[in-house]
């Protein structure tokens, strides 16, 4: 644990240290749970919350919790009575019907991961509350982390998330207290109106500041062509820049983020694939001292579209943990990239690399004019006459 200003932090790594914390907070609330997850799965994880959720609810603790539409797309009717009899308030962000046995409206999704207890403690990070990110879900465990944070500003997360709750779900309107550049914590947000950049910003302002390494761990590593020029440049002026990504990816997105491969290579970055299991984690340390954990990967999805939450640190301890364990990932579980691992390189690479460079710099403001629609926030209730 990190005692940083007047908070203790704790970093949390992968489901079995994660969700046994969260039952414990949840176990000593006094007032108030409120959640935020883009999962909640009803398998042994989402079933043991909704125990500790009702639990609290009726020893008189007001509950709130909000999953996202799309990541939690159904939930049988005695689930979600069990919560509503006993007083817990569940929502789902931006519901939508299945079109076809399809799930629609990919775009704009609610994916942050965030719990407050009585405003005294926070948990903040990339871990859904879902079976696969527990060790004994087999080769598809996930590989996670949270940060779990006690302190003055679990109270800032906590006025944020009654802003949530209050108007659309999204808390754009939220105004946070004014707090200086070099604060030691800080609660960044990315949304669709006033902090559509505030995370990329915060890594992008660590990436130039860098004196001596960047250690980079994403699941999904697609961003645009700033950043991965601040990353490049960081390489070239003697900075050690590692980054550490998913070595199976899962998605048509992460393996076309595989062509930004040879361009870092080129410039002096270090790539590694962590090959164990799926990697999840959303996390970074700068220069041993600055670091963040949060739900953001880093891709247009998560830097352009959706609704994210970080904690930043600047910590020695803190960020000498998370360095730790990263490395330790990188001896036993990753595998370097050689120039043998990456795509070939073919002569219309040279119009095609600045032409993807181009997409990806202009993939924000191209986002922005897609079709949006209003979201909202639906109460779930259960159907008259349903036994929890």
């Amino acid at each position: 644990m990190a005692r940083v200003d007047s908070h203790e932090l704790r970093l949390l790594e992968n489901g079995e240290a994660f969700f046994a914390r969260v039952g414990e907070a949840i176990a000593a609330a006094r007032d108030e749970v409120l959640l935020e997850s883009f999962i909640l799965f009803e398998d042994k994880v989402g079933l043991a919350l909704q125990q500790q959720l009702v639990a609290a609810a009726r020893r008189g603790v007001r509950v709130e919790a909000t999953v996202d539409g799309y990541g939690s797309p159904h939930f049988s009717p005695g689930f979600i009575a069990a919560l509503s009899d006993a007083g817990v308030r569940l929502r789902v962000f931006d519901p939508h019907r299945p079109l076809l046995g399809m799930r629609m409206h990919v775009f704009r999704r609610l994916h942050r991961k965030l719990l407050v207890i009585d405003g005294r403690r926070a948990f903040i990070g990339g871990i859904n509350f879902s079976a696969d990110h527990l060790a004994d879900f087999g080769p598809d465990s996930k590989q996670d982390y949270a940060v779990e944070v006690a302190g003055p500003i679990a109270a800032t997360v906590r006025d944020f998330m009654h802003a949530a709750l209050s108007g659309d779900g999204t808390g754009e309107r939220w105004h946070p207290p004014p707090a200086p550049r070099d604060a030691a914590l800080r609660f960044v947000l990315r949304d669709n109106r006033n902090r559509s950049r505030d995370i990329e910003h915060a890594y992008r302002q660590a990436i130039r500041a860098a004196q001596e390494e960047v250690l980079l761990a994403n699941a999904y590593f697609f961003p645009g062509y700033g950043f991965t020029r601040d990353l490049r440049h960081a390489a070239r002026r003697g900075v050690r820049v590692v980054l550490l990504m998913q070595g199976q990816p899962d998605t048509p997105l992460a393996r076309i983020a595989r062509r930004l491969y040879r361009p870092l290579a080129e410039s002096g970055v270090e790539l590694h694939e962590y090959c164990r299991r799926p990697f999840h984690g959303k996390v970074a340390v700068v220069d041993r001292e600055w670091a963040t954990v949060g739900s953001s990967n880093l891709d247009p999805l998560s830097l352009s579209l959706n609704l994210e939450s970080n904690l930043v640190v600047r910590d020695r301890d803190f960020a000498g943990e998370l360095r730790a364990r990263l490395l330790h990932l990188l001896e036993e579980d990753c595998e370097p990239v050689d120039q043998a691992r990456m795509p070939p390189w073919r002569p219309w690479h040279v119009l095609t690399r600045p032409l993807l460079f181009h997409c990806l710099r202009r993939f924000p403001d191209w986002a922005g004019l897609l079709p949006a629609h209003t979201p909202k926030t639906a109460l779930l209730r259960p159907d008259p006459g349903t036994t929890p």
